[in-house]
């Protein structure tokens, strides 16, 4: 059976209820893990986790948040990530919309693309 984009919605949103705590109605597709939700990066943890067993998928590692890219000094100078690490980005993050991001590039921003539309959208991938 096939699920619909309101199916995992609605799965995405049970799941970031109960990691993080907070309320359904706050769950929004717009809604930034960590500066709306209150994410913290040990939450992101429990959220793959969460999710792997909620939709019966495997994430890799750095997958669904691929924060090692920034730690990497090919793909980041002076907190700004490079045109390599945004193609890195673009590459490994197909999820996500990184049109906002690409404008500063700020590495310090970069919590900013995980939405609970960008997760909805990585988990539609997964499923098909």
């Amino acid at each position: 059976m096939t699920m619909t984009k309101d199916d995992v919605f609605g799965k995405v949103q049970e799941v970031l209820v109960d990691a993080l705590g907070v309320d359904d109605d706050e769950v929004t597709g717009s809604a930034k893990l960590i500066a709306d939700l209150g994410a913290e990066s040990i939450d992101f943890l429990d959220i793959v986790f969460r999710l792997e067993k909620a939709f019966n998928i495997k994430i890799g590692q750095n997958e669904l948040f691929p924060d090692n890219v920034l730690s990497d000094s090919t793909y980041v100078v002076d907190g700004k990530v490079t045109d390599l690490g945004m193609a890195e980005l673009r590459k490994r993050l197909p999820h996500a919309d990184l049109d906002q991001f690409d404008t500063t590039r700020n590495v310090d921003d970069f919590s900013d693309i995980f939405t609970v539309e960008t997760i909805v959208k990585f988990v539609q991938g997964k499923l098909q």
